[in-house]
């Protein structure tokens, strides 16, 4: 019997933008025996100053708030706080190539939102898709699976509400 996937929690952090940091974060979590699934890092409008959403699994809230303390005790880092799905946008980029005819490719149009980036021949094409994991998930299993030839896909980000 399979044991339940454990809840997807996204942590925010602010740090200073310098070699090294997002190593001494991972080997923090890694200590913590978790596994980071996703992140993204981009500078923000503040010189120097990095900010950073990584994601991993864990149903205990007491366990990801020792996290998040030992995170915050690093002198590099800022701030850091858990982001909730009900009170912040979640959302991912995925590049998809894919062979598809005209039909589908207009079945797809009907359902979801993507930009076709580019058609390599008749029936490749590489398109965008952005939003809700679940979402692009959706678009590849509408697509189907012996249909996509490489998926690329960006990890979350989120911001508050």
């Amino acid at each position: 019997m399979n044991a339940a996937p454990m809840k997807r929690r996204a942590i925010l952090l602010f740090a200073i933008n310098r070699p090294g940091v997002l190593n001494k974060i991972f080997m923090l979590i890694r200590r913590k025996m978790y596994n980071v699934e996703t992140v993204t890092a981009c500078k923000t409008l503040q010189p120097g100053i990095s900010r950073v959403v990584l994601t991993l699994r864990e149903d205990d809230d007491a366990k990801v708030l020792q996290v998040l303390r030992q995170i915050e005790k690093m002198t590099e880092v800022i701030s850091a706080r858990e982001l909730h799905s009900d009170r912040s946008f979640w959302r991912e980029v995925a590049i998809i190539k894919f062979e598809a005819d005209e039909n589908l490719i207009e079945e797809l149009k009907a359902r979801f939102n993507f930009d076709i980036l580019d058609r390599q021949s008749q029936a490749l094409y590489i398109v965008q898709v952005a939003g809700t994991s679940q979402m692009i998930d959706d678009f590849t299993a509408t697509v189907g699976r012996e249909r996509v030839v490489e998926t690329a896909r960006s990890g979350f980000t989120a911001l508050e509400k």
